[in-house]
């Protein structure tokens, strides 16, 4: 089976099936070796792993996965994509290949059925324009993880892994941390894409907590409390509590709070680490 990391390759298998970059579906095909191979060893696949690939593609990286794990599931959304999976992998018979919309699927179920329930991996260059709905509905489904292992927009792996006060720090940042260690282990150029990408891309990997960092009484409502914090930026934690949807957090109680943390009335989110938001959840949360 020809190889698709190499890109004469990958133009074989385009040109044979007359394939078209589907922009809807973020398509950005992998055509560097090196990069595969790092995403493979950064993962730290081996044979006794159950692997889900979330969009496959042309099977590029699913044959090193494939190579490497006991079992892989890819998710391919493009219909069309589906009968060159099913020849670029026929060497394989520990692969299943789904067409489906991953966000459609109840992946806690696909752990249970295809590895006893036992923690996955997940690995995949995932399409840029759908990216943090698909990490955080890994995370907040609750599917047993041990890792995630993803190529993405390089500006979104910084924010991933910011820290408080830098200007890439966010709610995609603490929501990550709240769930899994975050490391950055390979920036990739736009020139290891086909077509190339506008954007730089890195791939971060994702050790999922075994405990949370934090012990916070309502998850749900720290993470509304966070996601209000941030949607007015510049505006201090008081004034951005207070005016927070379906929040009714009073600027007096959000003051309280912030005073009985020793922590300036006139502070803003971006300032706050997880474990001062879990610490304010619970002081509103008490309050309530």
């Amino acid at each position: 089976m020809a190889e698709l990391g190499i890109p004469q390759n990958t133009i074989a298998v385009l040109k044979k099936y007359n394939i078209h970059f589907q922009k809807k579906f973020g398509q950005n095909f992998l055509i560097d070796t090196h990069v595969l191979e790092k995403i493979i060893a950064s993962a730290g696949v081996t044979k006794d792993d159950f692997i889900l690939e979330i969009g496959p593609g042309i099977g590029t990286m699913t044959q090193y996965l494939c190579e490497s794990a006991g079992k892989v599931m890819a998710v391919e959304i493009d219909g069309n994509l589906i009968p060159v999976l099913q020849d670029t992998l026929s060497a394989y018979s520990n692969v299943t290949v789904v067409n489906e919309d991953v966000l459609k699927l109840d992946m806690v179920q696909i752990a249970q059925e295809y590895n006893k329930g036992k923690p996955i991996k997940v690995v995949a260059n995932l399409p840029y324009y759908i990216t943090t709905p698909i990490i955080m509905e890994l995370f907040e489904s609750h599917v047993p993880l041990e890792s995630v292992t993803v190529m993405v927009q390089k500006e979104v792996a910084d924010r991933m892994q910011a820290a408080p006060g830098s200007k890439e720090y966010g709610a995609l940042s603490l929501a990550v941390q709240y769930y899994a260690r975050t490391e950055i282990v390979a920036n990739v150029p736009p020139n290891c894409f086909m077509p190339r990408p506008n954007v730089g891309s890195a791939v971060i990997r994702l050790t999922c907590h075994k405990e949370n960092p934090v012990k916070v009484a309502d998850e749900k409502f720290m993470f509304r409390i966070i996601r209000a914090s941030f949607n007015q930026r510049r505006k201090t934690l008081q004034n951005g509590l207070g005016n927070g949807a379906g929040l009714s957090v009073t600027k007096e109680e959000t003051a309280m709070a912030l005073e009985e943390m020793g922590l300036s009335q006139t502070i803003r989110g971006e300032r706050l680490s997880l474990e001062q938001f879990a610490q304010l959840s619970n002081l509103l949360q008490e309050r309530k």
